[in-house]
């Protein structure tokens, strides 16, 4: 197959890249499962944006602060600047903000925000984002979305990326050529026994980037989520957003005594959870969202309230057990401001890159921004600097040297995980 530019991945860096990329070339995008079950669509609490050259400070010092100060401030200086253009567009698409009575944007709070800042629609904000651009992209005659289409290898000569190679749902091996690759394959939680993300998600454009030696960048950097609802049941862990701390709710341990600032940035209330666990021998602490007025939580909170009660737990009546797991990758494929990648013709967005943004920590409502800020930018940078590849090139796959390509994928990422995660203690 020959296409002008080959997307791996659909959730919204993919999609938003595919969206702003010029009309007259030819884009395929290609996923790993359903086009609705990426990362994005899980999203709950909200995307953050800069409200007035008044909170350009605050926001920023949020973002290095939650991100122990390692973070790129050139990357959190691009993206907080152009956070007002992205939401433009983005309502632009069709997505429905929520909004005053005066028809103004409603700003909600989250844990390590110094003032309410983030937009949210319910408590389904990835949800209404990537459905908008999902469609968007679906009606766009020069783009192709293949489903259940598993990349497992780049087409490479001389550092230099020429497409990509994978297999159809039947197993059929195909090499999809391009003038540039985009990588968008999310976030690593395939790797974890606790995870709040989709189980296919398992670091692949790492291990591809590993073998072809493209840089990586703090790969051992990995955000768990406080707040998880506990449970003994197989698959990804439900979310509960950090909203619902930003809007009053507490936590308790076993006693019934608060233990933690509940606004304080996730990887410290994360390490304060599991510290009660450990003390009172307890899987679980308690999230109490009773501070939080009934409408409200029926309002800005209706999936969380569902989910709940179709696990026994009535949220407005009782406290629920709540566990941390592991939420989010902040390292990834090392990339420049442009988004692009030590390869030539090769870019990266979304999760799976690593421009320096969140640090060591990622700022909630941060991930939604970031990856649609950088995603439009790699769009740009292509534009601006489009040349054809040549012509098109023999590929013969070699279907052995795939065989069982998850399991050794995965053994690569945790092993390099584990290295970098030695060389930084």
């Amino acid at each position: 197959m020959k296409t002008d530019i080959v997307i791996a991945g659909c959730g919204v860096g993919g999609l938003y890249c595919a969206l702003n990329l010029p009309r007259d070339k030819q884009i395929t995008i290609v996923t790993k499962d359903d086009a609705d079950r990426s990362d994005s669509f899980l999203a709950q609490g909200g995307i953050c944006v800069l409200k007035s050259e008044d909170d350009y400070d605050s926001y920023f010092e949020d973002t290095m602060r939650a991100g122990h100060y390692e973070n790129n401030k050139r990357s959190v200086d691009i993206m907080i600047r152009s956070s007002r253009d992205v939401i433009n567009d983005l309502v632009g698409f069709g997505v429905r903000f929520e909004r005053n009575e005066d028809g103004g944007f409603a700003y909600t709070k989250e844990g390590a925000h110094s003032t309410p800042r983030i937009l949210f629609h319910e408590d389904i904000t990835g949800k209404e984002i990537t459905s908008h651009l999902l469609e968007a992209a679906r009606k766009r005659e020069n783009i192709t979305l293949i489903e259940h289409f598993t990349m497992v290898d780049i087409i490479e000569e001389n550092n230099e990326c020429f497409g990509i190679i994978g297999y159809d749902e039947n197993g059929v091996y195909t090499d999809i050529q391009a003038d540039y690759t985009v990588l968008a394959t999310g976030g690593i939680g395939g790797l974890y026994k606790h995870s709040t993300n989709y189980r296919h998600l398992t670091g692949d454009s790492l291990a591809i980037a590993l073998n072809h030696g493209i840089k990586l960048q703090n790969i051992d950097y990995i955000q768990i989520h406080p707040t998880t609802l506990y449970s003994t049941k197989k698959g990804r862990r439900f979310l509960i957003s950090e909203s619902v701390r930003g809007e009053g709710a507490v936590l308790f341990n076993s006693h019934m005594q608060r233990f933690v600032d509940e606004l304080l940035p996730r990887d410290v209330v994360a390490a304060a959870i599991y510290k009660e666990m450990k003390k009172d021998n307890k899987p679980y602490v308690w999230l109490s969202m009773k501070p939080i007025p009934t409408e409200t939580v029926k309002n800005h909170f209706p999936n969380i309230y569902k989910h709940c009660l179709e696990e026994g737990y009535d949220v407005t009546k009782e406290c629920i057990p709540v566990v941390p797991a592991q939420h989010y990758f902040m390292g990834g494929i090392d990339v420049d401001k442009y988004s692009k990648t030590s390869m030539n013709r090769l870019y990266a967005v979304g999760e799976t890159a690593c421009n320096g943004v969140h640090g060591k920590n990622r700022l909630a409502s941060n991930s939604l921004l970031e990856s649609l800020v950088f995603a439009k930018r790699a769009a740009g940078r292509i534009t601006d600097t489009y040349t054809q590849s040549g012509g098109e090139r023999e590929i013969e796959i070699d279907r052995n040297m795939y065989k069982n390509y998850e399991d050794k994928y995965k053994k690569a990422v945790k092993t390099e995980i584990e290295r970098e995660r030695k060389e930084h203690e």
